[in-house]
């Protein structure tokens, strides 16, 4: 029983992890702008689709055929494939340049969104930024599906050894991987000057705008980095599940935001716990109850913290303006 309860916990955390990350998504922009971006779990699947297409062009051999027949300049990349794929450290640099190009342009496609989708809403009634969100959200769902495919094998790179207690390697590598994101976003937001100039707007943007920042790249950077995060969720889900679909960030998005609002949505410390606490009640209630009740459960969560706890377990970051 102890290594099943042990089990369970590892499964949890992992789950939390991604949660967390894509959690911040949310928190960051509604810490800002006071807005669901209910379009931010598609940004978990296009980079889980961006993710495994880099993949698949370092060292697919079928993939890198059909692409440098297009594209002849290109054909230095099926000499690399066997640095990447024959050589610990060619794995870790593929896997680096996997990371990297997805996270940049996925938090490319997080701005553009918000270029041409958020920001000439920004004074418009609440409801109208909501329905747009919405719609980018349909829109990126089914050109996933129409123009890549809705279900793609994501191949396995990491041994599937068990080190015992359910501990294998890609949890380590998603837990370790998860904690270093979260605590380099903490830090920069909390010491740099780019994250006193988010705290500042997230105060207040006239008054921000009044001493000098530049509102409108700081609420850039914020669609920036929150797909950018989600982006490595999504790759962190296609290594973990072994698939990419179209709609995969359906649920993962809907229990990431119910982990914002547990920790308190607007914080970005209350996202990370709430992540990880959603994570591990979902894996002991699908281990002791049933994994076809473990949806249903964090939706009663959420039920239960806006009822009870609406400010989440560590508070709104709302700061009284006098």
């Amino acid at each position: 029983m102890f290594n099943y309860i042990v089990s369970q916990l590892v499964n949890g955390v992992t789950l939390g992890g991604m949660y967390a990350l894509i959690a911040l998504g949310y928190t960051l922009v509604y810490g800002i702008l006071l807005m669901i971006n209910f379009a931010h779990s598609e940004m978990f699947m296009s980079g889980g689709y961006i993710g495994l297409g880099v993949l698949n062009l370092l060292s697919n051999k079928a993939v890198q055929a059909a692409v440098v027949a297009r594209l002849p300049f290109l054909a230095f990349l099926q000499s690399a494939r066997t640095f990447f794929t024959g050589s610990t450290i060619g794995m870790i640099l593929m896997l680096l340049i996997v990371f990297g190009i997805s996270a940049v342009l996925t938090g490319c496609l997080g701005m553009l969104t918000e270029r041409f989708a958020y920001r000439p809403l920004r004074n418009a009634p609440r409801l109208c930024p909501l329905i747009s969100a919405l719609g980018i959200s349909i829109f990126l769902q089914n050109a996933a599906l129409l123009w890549i495919d809705n279900s793609i094998p994501f191949p396995s790179l990491l041994p599937t050894r068990d080190f015992g207690f359910g501990i294998t390697p890609i949890r380590i590598f998603i837990i370790v991987t998860s904690l270093i994101l979260l605590f380099v976003l903490d830090r920069f937001v909390s010491t740099t000057r780019i994250g006193k100039a988010m705290r500042a707007t997230s105060q207040d943007q006239d008054a921000a705008g009044l001493m000098g920042i530049d509102i409108n790249s700081v609420i850039a950077l914020t669609f920036f980095i929150g797909p950018a995060l989600g982006a490595v969720a999504g790759i962190f889900s296609g290594m973990y599940y072994g698939v990419v679909t179209y709609n995969m960030g359906f649920f993962p998005g809907i229990k990431s935001f119910t982990a914002a609002v547990l920790g308190g949505i607007g914080n970005l410390r209350g996202a990370m716990l709430g992540g990880f606490m959603l994570g591990i009640i979902e894996a002991l209630a699908s281990g002791f109850i049933s994994s076809g009740y473990k949806d249903v459960i964090a939706f009663v969560i959420l039920i239960i913290v806006l009822i009870f706890r609406p400010g989440g377990l560590l508070g709104e970051s709302v700061v009284e303006k006098v």
